[in-house]
């Protein structure tokens, strides 16, 4: 229980961002948040706050160990659900968000089959690229896809998020195959124009290394959609999400290339805001979910929903 109090201690000094407003939150005296914070780190051997008289932020460890504190306790949280929930039936209504093009393809065709289990439980879902505001809009959970910045939410992980640099069998044929990252300069590449993680350019393992390429593009959209129709017509390499490219790539309508240079993979995320007590029916959306990602089949298109 001391270890449980000490995490819990230690996520709410992280989002609320003092002392004081933990203590407050929690009904105890600032001290003993304190002590938690102190057990914590001497039992992980870690400094994971720095605190000054001003401000209280984390350090490089802290920010590591908040994202697995979180998803522990919001998987408790869940794991309790399941079995003090009984007999009791979800009820009541749930706002989803996602990115559009995932969303389409890996968040709508759940519903039908969560909604069927839950028949007291009503969803809406809102597909957008742009980055909503859960707290503000009203939305319960956000499905993400990609790197999660620090914010007051947490975030579960639900699966692996593998990225790909593409092409068509025509394409390759023409063009020739890259065997290096380097090579993509010297390629015709589909670029996405409004995701921040390509502006940095397109990520590989060189050396052990993380190193992000930055191709040269006569073509960039904003939508994914129309990149991946672009790679299959054969106008150049792009770099995709495995969830996108997959089936083609199973098929051999798309080839996979720089496999041995691939970076390593970010995540497919569960988000809500900080809740001491999360409402029935989200917490079996966000396991839901999560479940149904696990399966490997799932992701080969073999699961029917």
């Amino acid at each position: 229980m001391d270890r449980l109090k000490q995490i819990e201690s230690f996520v709410a000094v992280a989002i609320k961002g003092s002392l004081t407003a933990a203590a407050s939150a929690e009904g105890v005296a600032p001290a003993v948040i304190g002590r938690r914070i102190d057990g914590l780190e001497e039992r992980l051997g870690v400094k994971l706050l720095v605190r000054t008289t001003r401000r209280i932020s984390l350090t490089h460890e802290g920010s590591a160990f908040l994202e697995d504190a979180q998803r522990l306790l919001a998987d408790l949280a869940t794991a309790e659900a399941s079995v003090s929930a009984g007999g009791l039936q979800a009820s009541g209504h749930l706002r989803i968000t996602a990115p559009a093009g995932f969303g389409r393809k890996h968040v709508a065709p759940l519903v039908p089959r969560f909604v069927a289990l839950h028949p007291d439980v009503s969803l809406s879902l809102n597909l957008s690229d742009r980055l909503v505001d859960l707290v503000n809009e009203g939305f319960d959970c956000a499905v993400r896809v990609g790197d999660m910045p620090d914010s007051g939410l947490v975030s579960t992980r639900l699966a692996d998020n593998r990225r790909l640099c593409v092409a068509s069998p025509a394409y390759l044929q023409a063009h020739g195959r890259p065997m290096h990252p380097v090579d993509v300069t010297r390629h015709e590449c589909l670029t996405l124009s409004s995701e921040a993680s390509q502006r940095r350019g397109w990520a590989f393992t060189v050396d052990g290394q993380l190193s992000h390429v930055r191709p040269l593009t006569r073509l960039d959209c904003s939508d994914g959609q129309v990149l991946h129709a672009w790679c299959l017509a054969g106008l150049g390499l792009a770099w995709r999400s495995w969830w996108e490219v997959e089936a083609d790539v199973r098929v051999g309508h798309l080839v996979s290339v720089l496999d041995d240079f691939a970076a390593p993979p970010n995540g497919i995320y569960a988000v809500f805001a900080q809740r001491k007590h999360l409402p029935l029916r989200l917490r079996l959306w966000i396991d839901f979910i999560k479940q149904a990602y696990a399966d490997p089949a799932y992701w080969q298109g073999t699961v029917r929903l």
